[in-house]
């Protein structure tokens, strides 16, 4: 088991090494990246994906899912990023929804008051979610992320990660989220 007393002393690791040696970084992801990504410890987006330290900021909920909570999450997010306009980077940017194979998600399947008390929706609704499918539900976050998000700067793509193979595989690549005008 590791304890709190390891961790300390590897940070103590950290701080001489990697910290000390380790470009500035402010509050804004160097990256301009955003990674919503599962809790499975068997999926850490900066292990997974190559990040350096400061590249992204990385959500992680359960099955990695575009929630109402992750949604004001983000938002809350945006809010700082512009309180802090200095460690902005210039270009667009990327959101990366990350599922993966053999996901918690599936043993939730069953579960519909829990699912759609997570999801904030009816019950009837949770097929749409796809929870058993990481490559449709990926999509569906994917278009999620798009509805909601009103920023035309703003690319979305969707990853699933194969926890046998290791490997990566794009099933949305990056789109730029369309500009909606009312009236």
């Amino acid at each position: 088991m590791t304890d709190v007393a390891e961790l300390v002393g590897r940070n103590a690791e950290f701080v001489t090494g990697q910290f000390a040696t380790g470009p500035g970084l402010t509050i804004n992801p160097t990256g301009n990246m955003m990674i919503v990504g599962c809790v499975d410890p068997r999926v850490d987006p900066a292990h997974v994906l190559g990040l350096r330290r400061g590249e992204a900021a990385v959500i992680r909920n359960v099955g990695g899912r575009i929630t109402p909570a992750t949604l004001r999450t983000m938002k809350m997010l945006g809010k700082v990023g512009q309180a802090h306009p200095d460690g902005k980077a210039g270009g667009p940017w990327n959101l990366v929804v990350l599922h993966h194979t053999d996901c918690g998600m599936l043993d939730l399947a069953p579960f519909d008051d829990l699912l759609a008390e997570y999801f904030e929706v009816p019950a009837d609704v949770l097929p749409a979610k796809s929870v058993s499918d990481p490559h449709r539900s990926v999509r569906v976050d994917a278009d999620v992320v798009r509805q909601e998000v009103r920023s035309p700067d703003f690319l979305v793509s969707g990853l699933v990660y194969d926890v046998t193979t290791g490997m990566v595989e794009i099933v949305v690549p990056p789109t730029a989220v369309p500009v909606r005008t009312t009236g």
